[in-house]
Order: C-alpha cells, then structure tokens, then sequence
C-alpha cells in the first residue's frame, strides 16, 4: 500500500481513542468517566474507574463518526450518551443499534454484523469500516455480555486505493473466529488491542490478558501494535507490564508502541 499522508492516533483512556485520517476523525469506545465513577457493566455488576479520561468530551474535535464495539459503560458511558452530538454517525453491533437508536435518540447508527461494511466520507477522504469477530465471553457466560465486533478501518481518497488499513480488537478473547482476520487482511498496519485481562466474579477473564494479546499480534501480524484498556477499572487485572513482558520474550518488543494517555503518536 502506498502511504502518502499520516495515520494519528491519540490515547484518551481505556478503550477511547482519537484516529485522524486527512479529513476524517473517528472516536473509539467514548468512555469519559473520571477517577472513583463507576461504570454500569449489567447484570448488576459495576466497576469503579482508577483513572482520569486525558480529554473531556467538549474538548473533542468535529466527528466524522463514532466507532462503538459494544454496549458496556466503560466503553460507552453517560457522560458519552449526554454530551457527544446524536448527529454523528456511530457504527456498531446491531444490539447496541437497536438501543442506541430506541432509546437514546441517536439518530444515524449503523449494526453492523461479521463482515458487513459501511463507507465514510469527509474531505475527499474516506473509510471503509468492516466488521471483524469478536466474542467477549467463554461458553454460556457470552449470554451474559453484550455481542461485541471488532473491525478493520480501511482509509484512502475518495474512491481511491487503501493507504491505512487498521484493526481494532474490541472487548474479545483470542477465539478461533479471529483466525479469518488475517486471511481477509492481511496487510495491517496498526492494531489497536484490548487488553487488561477483564476478570469477573468467579475468575471469568473476559478480555485479553498479556498472553492472549501477544498470542494475537502473532496471528494479525501488523506492522504496529499499540496496547489500550488496560489499568483503567478495578475488573482489569492483567496490567500493561503482563503485556510488554510477554511481547518481550517473544521478541516482539519491535513491534508493539505503548502510547501514553494524552499523547498522540503517528503511524
């Protein structure tokens, strides 16, 4: 892929992310909760955020859409329902569609399903957003959560070639399913990882622990890896350090660029 212009990606915390293309901006996951708030998880199950979002959401640029992997409120949460513009086009599963639209008047949401792709515009640059899988829980206890996708953004001209092709994991265990990611793309250059080792009551892991998320960097093979979601709430118990020793040991330390909340790193 020709790489003309600059891929940016700024780390506000947990699983939120700013990525700037030309003249797109996407959000990730907004999750703007401060220190000691506490994020409703369902099932009657919350968690009490440990860290400070690095932005507010006044201090967010125009969007040019909204990237959700699924409904948890670490991931989108009330400051987020409240405060973000219910114009912007939000894309995501077709459970958190259905609730994002119904209930909370966001008026341009798209569910998407495994493989299913939507376009957006801006500037005379585009993204093409596809749907990757993802499973957020072992056996039975997926009935519990959320379905969650991950999803490849694929960014160029208008009409033009891909100049970035970006994967973002979302909330999923390192399951069979991902093994077709690589098949369909396999020329990455970023991977975006949730990690943190989400734990629930009864030592239920629920996101990717240091191991898993070294085991896929292994299998998407991108250029560059940068670790998110992690050290954030109290149910993340596999810290950034399980992460960086892990792709240390496996001599992967090359590819992986910890971005710090705040700074804004170029690809």
């Amino acid at each position: 892929m020709d790489h003309p212009q600059k891929l940016s990606l700024t780390f506000v915390g947990t699983a939120t992310v700013l990525l700037r293309w030309g003249g797109l901006t996407l959000l990730t996951d907004p999750n703007f909760l401060h220190r000691g708030q506490y994020a409703w998880l369902g099932k009657g199950l919350v968690s009490r955020r440990l860290t400070d979002p690095a932005l507010q959401v006044g201090d967010l640029p125009p969007l040019s859409g909204v990237l959700l992997s699924h409904l948890h409120g670490d991931h989108f949460d009330r400051v987020a329902r409240r405060g973000l513009d219910r114009s912007v086009p939000v894309l995501t599963t077709p459970h958190a569609q259905r609730r994002l639209a119904g209930l909370h008047g966001f008026r341009d949401v798209t569910g998407l399903r495994t493989w299913e792709t939507r376009t957006l515009a801006s500037d005379g640059d585009e993204v093409r957003v596809t749907a990757a899988p993802g499973r957020h829980a072992p056996g039975v206890v997926q009935a519990l959560l959320p379905p969650v996708m991950g999803s490849v953004l694929e960014f160029g001209p208008v009409g033009g070639p891909v100049q970035r092709r970006v994967y973002v994991s979302g909330d999923t265990l390192n399951v069979p399913e991902l093994r077709e990611i690589p098949v369909r793309f396999p020329d990455l250059d970023l991977a975006v990882l949730h990690l943190g080792g989400t734990t629930l009551p009864g030592g239920i892991v629920v996101t990717m622990d240091g191991v898993q998320g070294a085991d896929l960097v292994e299998l998407v093979r991108p250029r560059t890896a940068v670790p998110v979601h992690f050290d954030d709430y109290e149910v993340f118990r596999s810290p950034l350090a399980d992460f960086t020793a892990e792709v240390q040991r496996r001599g992967l330390s090359d590819v992986v660029r910890c971005v710090a909340r705040g700074e804004t790193a170029e690809f």
